[in-house]
């Protein structure tokens, strides 16, 4: 839910004047903000408050023993927002209440001042202002009055009056040669070519009155001086980008092509008494005014807006997470952006829109899972019903009708005989797109899943409780609180069934309860993860190996030189030409080094080497050490690595050195599981047989 939106406006300008000719709501209301005096700094700055002080940090008193004594009673020194609008309606009301008649002037003059006022400002104000000069259109426009934001992209008429499509500005270098007449006459050839110019031409034939039109979202910034103010304008830029733009780049284009806003602006009501007679007449006759009513309920209600521009049939949404940009990044506990490397693939996955700041969705990756949000199979909507998509829609029905949490995207794709990248990730993206399901981790068949509490839920605890015994108040089953009681006090060993179920007979009511928990987001998976520890016994082997390799290399190293002296002093060269290649090459070797350069080079090759030394640090002869990514070990590493499966079964050990590589604390059980291609039973003989050398931990 976007809690800053407090009003979407259709604002417009003609030669007569501007105009407010739409909002929704009709009576939108701004949040109570905190309002404080400024202190008395006429002793002192160490009454000023802490971001005067801060600011002004390491400046002298002397510097603001001038300032002016003003007494903390001054309104004009109070920061206060403007109450205009409720202080006249307050006014009104009393003035209401002490007379017993009122006559119809005195009704239709109220109805009058509500109508012509929003937010404490006149409508027309508002709408002159929210409709800039030519200069400022056809871009984004940001405005910031006290304290509302009013975010829109503003659009005109031509300089002849005429409502047509902006074209592109010639390239400058373009070769060849080309007078200046020439280029005018291109650019109007291209002009009336273009078959949107053309039907213009046949709707308009005089100049239009509408000149500017604009749509425009009113917002609530978050107090500047809140510790949790978040990343405003980055919230901005995709309230613009998904729904102000969008719809203007609609409206613009309909009204170029048959002067549909300005017909909607004609068709606003002039005969209604009071606020609610005009939303309820202004719904029935204009298509905007109604468009305007479903986008702010669907943004308000975190879902998607289906309307209609013009029999234009429209998809408008805003990322279900937008809020949490106004947050500080130290409350977003559970969300972890992907790295750099992850990044692209992410963005392949989930495409464009669905990459957006506030969406906050996890890697589409084949061990994941989807929760079905909406388990009905109505997708036939007017927006996607068309021919050319049955073979699409029937695919699209067939993978709902076996989307479970118990299976993961692997299985699916599997059991569908569908190949994951072209129609396995297309489908789940379309379904989380259009809130019909999201991406999960895998739970398991016999829910012996490990769960956690999340460090808040999104509704109050009493609200969800009374909803869940509405939906399970026949079914014997425990409450929610006990329910979540038991997850939050079990030892994080044990899994959902060990702690809540305990009964075969009940798995299936279970099993819903988890999935009525997974969608209201009251549970986080917790997943296995794996670390390798060389311990200090294992290098005191290593080490140990090592030196007597060593030692047996320098032995027979020795022997080798008295040899070669003795056959060298003994026997004359043998010709050139009867020696094989590498015999050649190591002959000829022999005879340009020194006998000591020799003997020395051949201890080089087979000295195992300084880092082969059984330590990794002076700091480790006391004690074990964490390998931290197995799958690039050092040689010294991997001599650690083989050394853990002395003695160990040869398939166990196979088994050992085709998956530690996975063992870095970073990959869950579930990736494990699916990279490795084994089965949950193997791991755990893995995990059991190497226990020594393995550290493992529940994560997220």
């Amino acid at each position: 839910m976007v809690e800053s939106l407090l009003a979407i406006l259709l604002v417009t300008t003609s030669a007569k004047d501007s105009n407010l000719v739409y909002r929704w709501p009709q009576n939108p209301q701004i949040q109570p903000r905190l309002s404080r005096p400024r202190p008395d700094c006429a002793s002192s700055p160490a009454h000023l408050d802490n971001v005067w002080k801060a600011s002004t940090y390491g400046e002298t008193n002397e510097q603001h023993d001038g300032l002016p004594h003003v007494p903390l009673s001054d309104p004009e020194y109070e920061w206060k927002q403007s109450t205009s609008r409720n202080d006249d309606q307050g006014t009104s009301s009393r003035a209401r209440s002490t007379s017993t008649r009122r006559s119809p002037s005195t009704e239709r003059s109220a109805t009058k001042d509500e109508y012509e006022t929003l937010f404490g400002y006149s409508t027309s104000f508002l709408a002159n202002l929210l409709c800039p000069q030519r200069s400022m259109c056809h871009q984004r426009c940001e405005l910031l009055v006290d304290d509302l934001v009013f975010i829109g992209h503003p659009v005109c008429v031509d300089t002849d009056g005429e409502w047509r499509f902006r074209h592109e500005k010639p390239k400058s270098g373009a070769r060849g040669r080309e007078t200046r007449g020439s280029q005018m006459g291109s650019t109007e050839t291209v002009a009336e070519e273009s078959p949107d110019r053309m039907s213009v031409q046949d709707v308009s034939s005089k100049a239009s009155w509408l000149t500017t039109f604009n749509l425009v979202l009113v917002l609530d910034p978050p107090e500047p001086s809140s510790s949790a103010s978040g990343s405003f304008l980055k919230y901005l830029d995709v309230v613009y980008r998904q729904i102000a733009f969008a719809l203007m780049a609609v409206l613009f284009q309909q009204q170029v092509l048959s002067n549909f806003v300005e017909k909607e602006t004609l068709a606003s009501p002039k005969s209604a008494q009071t606020l609610d007679e005009f939303a309820s007449q202004a719904l029935k006759a204009s298509s905007i005014a109604a468009a305007l009513k479903c986008l702010y309920d669907a943004i308000k209600s975190s879902s998607m807006a289906y309307i209609t521009i013009n029999n234009i049939p429209l998809e408008l949404q805003l990322p279900p997470f937008l809020d949490q940009l106004l947050q500080s990044e130290d409350d977003d506990l559970i969300y972890q952006p992907l790295n750099e490397d992850d990044a692209t693939i992410y963005k392949q996955a989930w495409g464009e829109d669905l990459s957006e700041d506030g969406w906050n969705l996890p890697s589409l990756d084949p061990w994941k899972s989807l929760l079905m949000l909406d388990s009905s199979m109505n997708v036939r909507t007017p927006y996607i019903d068309h021919e050319e998509n049955s073979v699409l829609l029937e695919g699209l029905v067939k993978f709902m009708d076996i989307a479970s949490v118990t299976l993961s995207l692997g299985d699916m794709a599997s059991l569908l005989d569908w190949d994951y990248d072209t129609q396995i990730i297309p489908t789940v993206r379309w379904l989380v797109q259009h809130r019909r399901a999201q991406v999960v981790d895998i739970v398991h068949n016999g829910l012996k899943t490990v769960f956690t509490l999340p460090p808040k839920f999104s509704a109050p605890l009493r609200e969800l409780a009374e909803d869940f015994e509405k939906d399970f108040s026949e079914q014997p089953v425990s409450s929610l609180p006990e329910i979540l009681s038991a997850i939050s006090t079990s030892s994080s060993q044990n899994h959902f069934f060990a702690t809540v179920v305990q009964t075969k007979d009940l798995l299936p009511l279970y099993h819903d309860v988890v999935i009525w928990m997974l969608k209201r987001e009251m549970l986080i998976t917790l997943h296995l993860r794996v670390r390798v520890v060389a311990t200090k016994e294992l290098k005191l082997r290593v080490k140990h190996r090592i030196e007597k390799a060593r030692a047996k290399k320098h032995g027979a190293s020795r022997g080798r030189s008295k040899l070669f002296q003795q056959v060298d002093a003994d026997s004359p060269p043998a010709p050139y030409v009867a020696l094989s290649p590498k015999t050649a090459h190591a002959y000829t070797r022999r005879d340009i080094l020194a006998p000591q350069e020799y003997e020395q080079e051949e201890d080089e090759e087979d000295d195992p080497g300084p880092d082969d030394s059984g330590w990794d640090t002076a700091d480790d002869e006391t004690r074990s050490s964490m390998i931290p990514d197995p799958g690039r070990a050092t040689a010294l590493q991997n001599r650690w690595l083989l050394a853990m499966s002395d003695g160990m079964d040869p398939r166990i050990a196979n088994q050992f050195n085709q998956i530690h590589q996975y063992f870095d604390g970073k990959h869950t059980d579930d990736e494990i599981l699916f990279k490795a291609e084994i089965s949950r039973k193997q791991l755990r003989q893995i995990l059991h047989h190497y226990d020594e050398y393995l550290q493992t931990f529940l994560h997220p």
